[in-house]
């Protein structure tokens, strides 16, 4: 199935895959915590992500880290406003994804990237939105401040539905499930109920299993393993695998040994329906994804 990004006249056309960069405003992500803290660099990196091919920018300035320390939303705001309106200034990419270009991988860009916040929290999400972001990618499924919902209901942007199982300080204490793809399916079909009863059209959610987020390795296995079972709702799924912790548990590989696991992982998750992908690394994610589309093609 293709999917069409579509908010505000700013859009993307049906494209066998969207890569999404990470964009942290933050000092404390767990993979580059501190390297984009102050905002000429975060734009900076934010223009050579767009500039490698992402399709979205995907923008916080709160970490989720496992164990992360909570930040104030007036931080969170001050840490990604002065970026938000960097990136809408953001004119036609000069280099890079014009080579990817051709009728093998039909990527499509707009003048500019969409722009997608990082964020649980009501009053951020709402000055995200009057600033002109288009995406509210939401870890919490507006279960940590229900006034998002009322938020989401009322400026009706993209909305990514993130399943986890509860909050990053203790997310990882022993995280058990009956059976995870029933669960996480479950809880899918009753926040899309909830978000779809309250206004949010249905054609705005993506879905995310919250790899690492609430989950052991075998969970996160299971899920990947299992992508076909939530066809039925409908709706792409967003992947964030990116130099996750569990390629650590696999495979014994240190943070910043785990771009190769990463791209293979994307890789076959493509080929099993994932359209768009959450990354650190737009450049190569796009390489890879080109290849697993012309040879799946």
């Amino acid at each position: 199935m293709r999917y069409t990004l579509q908010y505000r006249g700013e859009a993307l056309r049906p494209a066998p895959f969207y890569v999404w960069g990470i964009v942290n405003t933050t000092p404390d992500s767990f993979y580059d915590g501190g390297c984009y803290e102050k905002t000429d660099r975060a734009v900076a990196h934010a223009r050579l992500l767009w500039e490698q091919g992402a399709a979205v920018l995907d923008i916080g300035g709160a970490s989720s880290r496992p164990g992360a320390e909570d930040v104030s939303s007036l931080e969170e705001w001050q840490r990604i406003a002065p970026v938000i309106a960097a990136v809408r200034q953001f004119s036609q990419p000069s280099r890079g994804a014009d080579s990817l270009r051709t009728d093998i991988v039909p990527l499509s860009y707009g003048s500019r990237p969409l722009i997608s916040v990082d964020t649980w929290r009501a009053d951020v999400a709402r000055r995200a939105l009057e600033s002109g972001v288009e995406i509210i990618n939401d870890i919490s499924a507006f279960g940590w401040e229900p006034q998002l919902l009322d938020v989401v209901a009322e400026y009706k942007p993209m909305y990514v539905l993130m399943h986890c199982k509860g909050r990053p300080q203790t997310m990882q204490n022993t995280p058990q499930y009956a059976d995870v793809i029933a669960e996480v399916y479950a809880f899918f079909e009753e926040k899309m109920n909830i978000l779809v009863q309250k206004g949010l059209p249905c054609e705005n959610i993506i879905l995310d299993f919250g790899i690492g987020f609430g989950k052991t390795l075998e969970h996160n296995l299971a899920l990947l393993k299992n992508i076909d079972a939530f066809k039925p709702l409908g709706r792409p799924l967003l992947l964030g695998l990116s130099q996750k912790s569990m390629f650590g548990h696999l495979l014994g590989q240190d943070k910043g040994e785990r771009s190769v696991s990463t791209q293979v992982c994307t890789a076959l998750a493509m080929h099993g329906g994932i359209v768009h992908h959450r990354v650190h690394d737009a450049k190569h994610t796009v390489e890879t994804l080109a290849l697993a589309y012309a040879l799946k093609k």
